[in-house]
């Protein structure tokens, strides 16, 4: 089938990441199924106000921000801000320390197999 569709992806429920009681991301869709060599994954991600949460990337990845304000550190010390609009990329090999003073929810897509 050549065409993947989710009805209302964003509506479902996605788990923890990790010990994090305050951050959340869920694979939506995969391309592990048929394309072995170097699939990719999307799906959403959540985080409400709490501990910050500290995330490494074995893989390249983007996040599309769909609502509210996410501050993300790296480990050379560069700090960006997120709103809703707003598109944020992770080099593989990088430390992202996350945190939000409220909710932020994202879409993201990974070069990476399904989790």
């Amino acid at each position: 089938m050549p065409l993947y569709f989710k009805s209302q992806a964003r509506s479902a429920s996605i788990p923890p990441i990790g010990d994090y009681k305050n951050v959340f991301g869920g694979d939506s869709w995969s391309s592990n199924d048929w394309e072995k060599k170097a699939p990719i994954s999307a799906g959403f991600f959540r985080i409400e106000k709490g501990e910050p949460c500290v995330y490494y990337y074995e893989y390249d990845d983007v996040k599309f921000f769909i609502e509210g304000e996410c501050t993300m550190k790296d480990e050379t010390g560069q700090k960006v801000v997120a709103k809703a609009g707003d598109v944020v990329g992770f080099k593989k090999g990088s430390t992202v320390t996350f945190s939000t003073e409220g909710v932020a929810r994202a879409f993201f897509c990974g070069q990476r197999a399904k989790l």
